[in-house]
């Protein structure tokens, strides 16, 4: 239910107000719209009943997760439900093979129509501060590219396109561009941001139960083909983690 209530960080929210001069009452206001806010869904088929609601079959469609195309009769109230390869769910798209490529991608590419709207009034404006730059980011950009990841496969494919999203962004606000050839992990030190990679990894982690360690300036997050230095010795399985060069340096 996150599109039904959202987890952006409402400190970070007030925070970027003030840069924008909305202060004082105003800002005592609009706060105050949202202290102790309480919201309650319930779904129970005889409530539903006796709110005279019921399944809309012209909005409903069938999808069976398989790699292979399996056909699938479902009749909702006599009616046969259209069968689809994909289907939104909540703002993710989830494909009949199971693969979070597309909705990936299209993460990517909501990122990028977010960051080309505020290109001018907040990337590259030179009266806003870096501070202000860096909220929005945290705020809006990264929420918008990484919804959903806690259900990403980070293979070698995902993580180069999700990096270069990351820096675009990053890179602007540090005022370089990849004429200058600064490593990333030397902007996001002097920046002060956490890797996305490693915020997506530490999001998966915490999905799956763990409690992943806090991350700290200058520590190397890892990159595309190894597994991230977490200080955390297994998976979600319980076996150990290893690396591709590890497996190489022992034959296996």
């Amino acid at each position: 239910m996150e599109k039904a209530f959202d987890r952006v960080p409402r400190g970070i929210l007030w925070e970027v107000l003030w840069e924008y001069g909305v202060r004082g009452p105003l800002l005592r206001a609009v706060r105050s719209l949202y202290n102790r806010s309480r919201s309650l869904v319930r779904i129970a088929s005889s409530e539903c009943e006796a709110a005279r609601m019921r399944v809309s079959t012209s909005k409903s469609e069938a999808m069976v997760l398989d790699r292979k195309k399996v056909a699938c009769t479902l009749q909702v109230g006599g009616e046969v439900l259209p069968q689809v390869e994909e289907f939104k769910y909540l703002g993710v798209l989830f494909t009949s093979e199971g693969r979070m490529d597309r909705e990936i991608d299209r993460r990517i590419g909501a990122a990028a129509a977010v960051m080309r709207s505020m290109y001018r009034s907040v990337v590259v404006k030179k009266e806003l501060s870096q501070k202000a730059k860096l909220l929005i980011y945290q705020s809006i950009y990264v929420p918008t590219l990484t919804y959903g990841h806690e259900l990403w496969v980070m293979t070698e494919r995902v993580r180069s396109p999700i990096q270069a999203a990351e820096m675009s962004f990053l890179h602007r606000v540090a005022g370089r561009s990849l004429r200058d050839r600064v490593r990333s992990s030397v902007t996001q030190e002097e920046l002060g941001v956490e890797p996305l990679l490693l915020h997506i990894e530490r999001g998966q982690l915490r999905w799956l139960g763990q409690d992943p360690p806090e991350w700290k300036t200058g520590e190397d997050p890892g990159h595309a083909g190894e597994t991230m230095s977490l200080g955390w010795p297994g998976n979600a399985s319980g076996s150990l983690r290893k690396s591709w060069r590890t497996c190489l340096g022992r034959g296996s």
